[in-house]
């Protein structure tokens, strides 16, 4: 039977654990009274020790960044290039704003209101393999920010898959280069192998 994943998951210490662990999990989004939900393929880490595009994130978003201070297992979402709504789990505790970035799903409930979200006809990679176009196709705003990702409007599930360490490919996480090469290019970046609904390898 599916489980609804609980508010210690995401409260764990371990940001690099949770964002591999998340892989295989079904994210579930009632938006407008409709149910729409995907299997995460694709996540990135980000920690607040050790981690220089987190530390200037926190500095330039020192308002908005709040929403991290925050118990893990709240929904933190803010808006880049004015039009794409990044999806992200504050982790840990307040005192730690750690966080994992949902890149990827692939879709599995509520396809066609999907599709109609992103202008689509049919189902393609397109559709869900990037964050800005899955909080699109899921009905995630930033007005959702600082709702439980155990709740009534987001959740996620274990639906029994056991994700072997070997299937998880990890890789630099995407557009960094302003942290520096040290942040740019560690391999916090964790996709399901074989999956063709990960957003493109950049």
């Amino acid at each position: 039977m599916p489980a609804k994943l609980p508010p210690a998951f995401f409260q764990r210490a371990d940001v690099l654990a949770i964002a591999r662990d998340l892989l295989g999990k079904h994210l579930y989004t009632h938006v407008d009274g409709v149910l729409t939900a995907g299997r995460v393929v694709e996540t990135e880490a980000y920690r607040h020790e050790g981690d220089h595009s987190l530390t200037l994130h926190l500095q330039r978003k020192r308002h908005q960044a709040q929403g991290l201070h925050v118990p893990g297992g709240l929904a933190y979402i803010y808006t880049v290039y004015n039009r794409h709504a990044l999806f992200n789990i504050a982790t840990h505790d307040a005192a730690h704003p750690d966080a994992v970035l949902i890149r990827a799903v692939e879709p599995t409930v509520g396809v066609a209101e999907m599709l109609r979200r992103r202008g689509l006809v049919q189902p393609a990679r397109a559709l869900t393999a990037g964050p800005g176009v899955l909080s699109q196709a899921l009905g995630i705003t930033p007005a959702l920010t600082g709702l439980p990702v155990t709740g009534e409007v987001l959740w996620f599930e274990d639906h029994g898959e056991v994700v072997a360490p070997a299937d998880i490919v990890a890789s630099a996480r995407v557009g960094l280069a302003y942290a520096g090469p040290e942040a740019a290019g560690l391999p916090w970046r964790f996709r399901l192998m074989g999956s063709k609904w990960t957003s493109p390898a950049k």
